[in-house]
């Protein structure tokens, strides 16, 4: 990747390349140019785990002063400060780690919160939430454009949309290739054994199940509700859907296999549950292109 400071970078390996961007082995990689470290004096808070990957793709994490609770990834991003959960953020907290910067997504907040670091005179800059491909693209261009990198964001972005060109046609044509209905599945959000959601329209969820070409068992409302025994029933999903953490937090796929009236779906009764990391599935990050082509795989084993 071309940096702003000299005119014959070298080549990543192979290997540090696949390390970034963590594709699929099937997937056609192209090696990324290296990128000079983070420019002396930035102090960046970063609020968002799909932002934080994209920092590090950059190879900017030493700006990196503090991260929220949803930077998981890469692990050198769970060695910094946390402020802790994106949608509660503490002035105290973010202002403590003197930042020159914080960079988040529009569902940062509180707003009041937003108010008090920006008249402390730190820079904000709130980057599109949206949960679609074309937010990613967003993303990777205004991060690099806060931390002066955008000639390496655009070899990046170009890199990930041939990678997402190549995971579209794939999986539209394994597609017609099928006789088979698309999969019914039902996105299952466990926070605890007493707090189980599902996902409607208008989440990450159902984007993601869109792109990888299933349907969403559940219809007729935007965002997460609990799901009555009878609903469950109604839906009848063919699979189940979690993140590797709510799976966790419920009590792992025992539990979930005890959800009422799951017994009664095709999904309980052949114990058909995918599991995905929650950044990896949800997050909207680099790694998203990849994480749709695991999901049609898994789900066409179903």
């Amino acid at each position: 990747m071309i940096s702003n400071h000299s005119q014959s970078p070298s080549l990543l390996s192979r290997r540090q390349a696949l390390g970034y961007l963590a594709w699929c082995t099937t997937l056609s990689i192209v090696a990324c140019p290296s990128i000079v470290r983070a420019s002396p004096g930035k102090r960046v808070v970063c609020v968002g785990g799909a932002l934080t990957e994209l920092v590090f793709m950059l190879e900017a994490g030493t700006d990196l002063v503090g991260v929220d609770t949803t930077s998981i990834y890469p692990k050198n991003a769970t060695t910094l400060p946390n402020v802790g959960y994106a949608r509660q953020l503490s002035a105290e907290g973010v202002l403590s780690l003197r930042p020159s910067h914080v960079l988040a997504t529009e569902e940062a907040g509180p707003p009041a919160v937003l108010k008090q670091i920006a008249a402390a005179g730190t820079r904000i800059t709130l980057l599109p939430a949206k949960h679609q491909y074309v937010g990613l693209r967003q993303r990777v261009l205004g991060v690099g454009r806060v931390l002066e990198r955008s000639e390496s964001a655009q070899i990046i972005l170009e890199q990930l949309d041939s990678i997402w060109d190549q995971v579209q046609r794939q999986i539209a044509t394994q597609s017609r290739a099928s006789s088979v209905r698309p999969v019914r599945v039902m996105f299952v959000l466990a926070h605890s054994p007493a707090q189980v959601l599902v996902a409607g329209a208008s989440t990450a969820a159902q984007a993601m199940l869109d792109y990888a070409g299933a349907v969403n068992a559940v219809q007729g409302f935007k965002g997460y509700k609990p799901l009555t025994p009878e609903s469950m029933i109604a839906a009848q999903p063919d699979c189940l859907l979690v993140t590797e953490q709510g799976l966790q937090a419920a009590g792992g796929l025992e539990a979930i296999l005890k959800l009422p009236g799951l017994a009664q779906t095709p999904a309980g009764r052949s114990q058909a549950v995918v599991a995905m990391d929650a950044l990896r599935l949800l997050g909207f990050g680099p790694r998203m292109p990849e994480a749709v082509l695991a999901l049609h795989r898994a789900f066409q084993t179903k």
